[in-house]
């Protein structure tokens, strides 16, 4: 029993010093430096950049869902440098972010302080698990020598057009002292604390995004990304044909209301019109007897965000008392309503109700007793009376004057077509993006590059004042004239500050900073007073992928040769939750950067991948509140990196959603232990087994296993390639001490991009001084990987009453040879005349006897 207990302490895979070592020797021989690329396309070699969607660094660190996608993509890049390939694999950090700003507010640390930390953090646990990122590409968005850029490409948004400022309705909440999300308010009350919450006006920054929505929608095509992302980034920017209908204000011709509609073909039902609280003709509209119910009604819209009006079921409303007068049959009067259930900010503001044929307008106009008019009837029903219900399908339209009769495509041809030639609208194709509210009123963001001159009333001396300490003197700013700060001067940086509170001011901290909000220009003398919105978290991660390939340049953001070198990014892998901002507002920055030739590739991402969500054990979401988060630190402490590794590439398929179970960690540490044993047997007798001949049975399965680990990753299937290793394995350990020298290196380079701290040690056990980071990658035989021969059930009468292995063209007579060689199958022919033989070569024995 002790020799027993000795064999298995000298048998078990020291994963501890072995990762330390090959970590250490990565490290000291910078083994995953990019690569130089020539400058002469026709003698370099081919290239993959290969990237993971940077994470935030919490304080909580990673969990064991984060390493996922790292692991997919590392894979990918190990693999493909042993093709043959040049590799990018960069990783850096999203850093700013609200998270850092409230735990300053709540302790006093300043956010810098604790990012550093969390980087240190992220790094350390990456570096655990053998990921082969070049880490002298390592970049964090807060980085002053990164957002320098970050302001330079903002400026080269503002000097074309698409940078400008206007008043958006915002969620603030005077007790926080914030601007709050949709999503952080629940029926008009703060998430936290259950504050009150308004809706007011607050100068913005917004990046004119909407006017690239037909480029973002076209360039899709021929991307290979995953059909939802796809279709979510369709969705998103809401491509429609449609119609314009202008309708004029009864009492002043000269105002009119506009709206966009897909159902041109229904505008001779419309019965009344519904307009946002905020629409700016609401109070032209609103007649005395009807102000004082529509004055209460837009103030208690105010309380409301947008998720809170459109997610409502109920809909509410009240008529202003005005009307719009027909486009098309000037004596038809239409009611103005408003209707919290339409967002100023969206379209034009203003809907068309056509109760007849649109199920929100029906329900609406039910309940508030208004007009229902049909125009549209089926094709096929001769029954023009009104219906139960709204009819929404195409037909024919009736009660339409000179429309009347047309099917529902060709009265939307007429309709558009009629009121352009009256001046009253026409046909038109619409997004339903919006163009993007940029700033934020936070400390920890990208401070934005602008200013504004700033005037004194008559008779305030400005060169006897000093803004930056007093706070009495009277002053305005112009905001109406930005200023961009000139790009030597970048970056513009954070002013040290020791209180982060938001204030009573929903302009943010920044706002209180004078020292650093308010100076006084050398060149004129006079007083300026900067931007105190930062940019959103979005803006960092908008354009890392570029910086990544240069970021030690500090004349350019990239060069135009690295971008010839690496652009495209050839894998992209994230999570799908980052499906439809991100990847929008990243291709919106690369198309501008694409236009104004900066790079000379219309799009980022060619391929993207999303990894699936690793749930905790409970089959939930991992969360710190409900105490299923694992620690890959845990993980690896126990079994090691590559036991992590394997795991979460054997769990299942990439992209699927799967639950955490520590106690299934003890089948790959068991495969990944087998490997190391099978390779140390194979290098104990060098001599003889790097000599020795692989019998027939070990050939085939190593060129099989060798083929299908090598699709299978290509296809990102790595569970089942991790299957077929282990089929593998297992079969080498059964010879023992007669593993071929070979089997083992195919064994070990096979293995190393899952475990690459197993691969390289078993590679060095078997006599190799350098790493096989670079060593290429296995090839097989196909004629090895066909079997010769194949079993065969054998029938009688039907009936399988035996097997046989027999050569895949055996010939009759063979087969039968060894058919009767068969104890059950001579049983049931004994005695019996054989009345016919259905034999198809390498499927079908069938003796039927009688």
């Amino acid at each position: 029993q002790e020799q027993q207990q000795q064999q298995q302490q000298n048998d078990k895979y020291p994963h501890a010093a072995v990762e330390a070592k090959w970590q250490a020797y990565w490290k000291h021989h910078n083994t995953f430096a990019t690569p130089i690329r020539s400058s002469s396309s026709s003698s370099r070699k081919p290239k993959k950049y290969v990237l993971d969607m940077f994470p935030y660094p919490s304080g909580a660190g990673l969990h064991v869902g984060h390493p996922l996608g790292y692991t997919a993509s590392d894979v990918m890049a190990r693999y493909y440098r042993m093709k043959g390939y040049d590799v990018l694999h960069p990783m850096g950090w999203d850093s700013f972010g609200l998270p850092a700003e409230q735990f300053a507010i709540q302790t006093g640390t300043p956010p810098s302080v604790t990012t550093k930390k969390n980087i240190e953090t992220f790094m350390r646990q990456m570096k655990t698990l053998g990921f082969s990122y070049d880490w002298q590409k390592e970049l964090a968005t807060t980085d002053e020598t990164y957002y320098k850029w970050t302001q330079w490409i903002f400026l080269q948004l503002f000097h074309k057009g698409l940078a400008a400022q206007d008043y958006v309705a915002v969620n603030w909440c005077p007790a926080l002292g914030t601007v709050l999300a949709n999503e952080e308010i629940i029926d008009g009350l703060s998430e936290r604390g259950n504050h009150p919450v308004q809706r007011i006006p607050l100068r913005q920054w917004i990046l004119k995004i909407t006017q690239y929505a037909d480029v973002l929608e076209e360039g899709l095509n021929g991307l290979d990304w995953p059909a939802g992302t796809m279709v979510a980034q369709r969705q998103w920017i809401g491509k429609s044909e449609g119609c314009t209908i202008d309708f004029a204000l009864e009492h002043n011709k000269e105002e009119k209301i506009s709206v966009f509609t897909t159902r041109a073909d229904t505008l001779m039902g419309v019965t009344y019109i519904t307009l946002a609280p905020e629409h700016p003709l609401v109070e032209a509209l609103t007649t005395d007897d009807q102000r004082e119910a529509v004055s209460n009604y837009v103030k208690a819209t105010v309380s409301k965000s947008d998720l809170d009006r459109t997610a409502s079921k109920e809909k509410t409303g009240v008529f202003t008392g005005g009307y719009v007068i027909h486009p098309i049959d000037a004596s038809v009067k239409v009611p103005v309503w408003i209707g919290d259930y339409v967002l100023g900010g969206y379209g034009t503001g203003a809907v068309m109700a056509v109760p007849a044929h649109d199920v929100r307008d029906y329900e609406f106009a039910q309940k508030f007793g208004l007009d229902i008019k049909f125009v549209v009837k089926p094709e096929k029903d001769d029954n023009e009376r009104q219906q139960d219900g709204a009819y929404t399908d195409p037909g024919v339209t009736f009660d339409s004057g000179e429309f009347t009769g047309l099917s529902t495509v060709e009265a939307k041809t007429a309709i558009a077509t009629h009121l352009k030639s009256i001046g009253r609208g026409g046909p038109i194709t619409n997004y339903k993006l919006r163009d993007w509210v940029f700033s934020r009123q936070r400390y920890w963001g990208e401070p934005i590059p602008i200013y504004f001159p700033v005037s004194f009333p008559d008779g305030v001396d400005s060169t006897n004042v000093d803004l930056r300490t007093d706070v009495t003197v009277q002053h305005t700013i112009h905001y109406d004239q930005p200023i961009p700060v000139p790009e030597e001067e970048l970056p513009l940086t954070l002013p040290v500050m020791t209180d982060y509170q938001p204030g009573d001011d929903p302009a943010g901290c920044l706002a209180r900073a004078r020292e650093w909000r308010y100076f006084r220009h050398n060149a004129d003398g006079k007083w300026y007073a900067r931007e105190t919105n930062t940019m959103p978290q979005w803006a960092g991660s908008c354009w890392y992928y570029l910086r990544f390939m240069d970021p030690t340049n500090t004349m350019e953001a990239f060069s135009k040769e690295m971008d010839e070198a690496w652009m495209p990014v050839d894998l992209y892998v994230g999570g799908a939750e980052h499906a439809v901002l991100h990847l929008l507002y990243a291709r919106f920055w690369h198309i501008v950067l694409y236009d104004m030739g900066y790079t000379r590739h219309p799009e980022p991402f060619q391929k993207l991948v999303h990894q699936g969500m690793i749930l905790g054990s409970d089959g939930e979401k991992m969360s710190k509140s409900r105490g299923n988060v694992i620690n890959p630190d845990d993980v690896v402490g126990v079994h090691g990196g590559d036991a992590l590794r394997l795991y979460e590439m054997f769990m299942g398929p990439l992209e699927a959603v799967k639950p955490w179970q520590t106690s299934q960690v003890a089948g790959v540490v068991r495969f990944r232990d087998k490997v190391f044993n099978v390779v140390r047997e194979a290098a104990k007798g060098s001599d003889s087994s790097r000599g020795a001949k692989l019998d027939d049975e070990t050939k085939r399965l190593l060129h099989k296993t060798m083929k299908k680990v090598t699709e299978d990753i290509d296809e990102m299937a790595f569970n089942t390639a991790i299957s077929a290793l282990m089929v593998l394995t297992n079969h080498l350990q059964s010879l023992k001490e007669r593993v071929p020298h070979e089997a083992a290196e195919k064994l070990a380079l096979m293995v190393s991009p899952f475990a690459p701290h197993l691969g390289e040690e078993c590679w060095s056990l078997l006599g190799h001084a350098e790493s096989l980071a670079y060593h290429s990658w296995v090839e097989w035989d196909d004629t090895l990987c066909t079997d010769n021969t194949v079993k065969m059930g054998v029938q009688v009468n039907g009936k399988v009453r035996g097997e046989i292995e027999i050569a895949k063209d055996c010939s009759q007579d063979i087969a039968m040879q060894e058919a009767l060689k068969q104890e059950r199958v001579a049983f049931f022919l004994d005695g019996k005349a054989v009345k016919k033989i259905i034999y198809v070569p390498g499927r079908i024995l069938n003796i039927v006897v009688g």
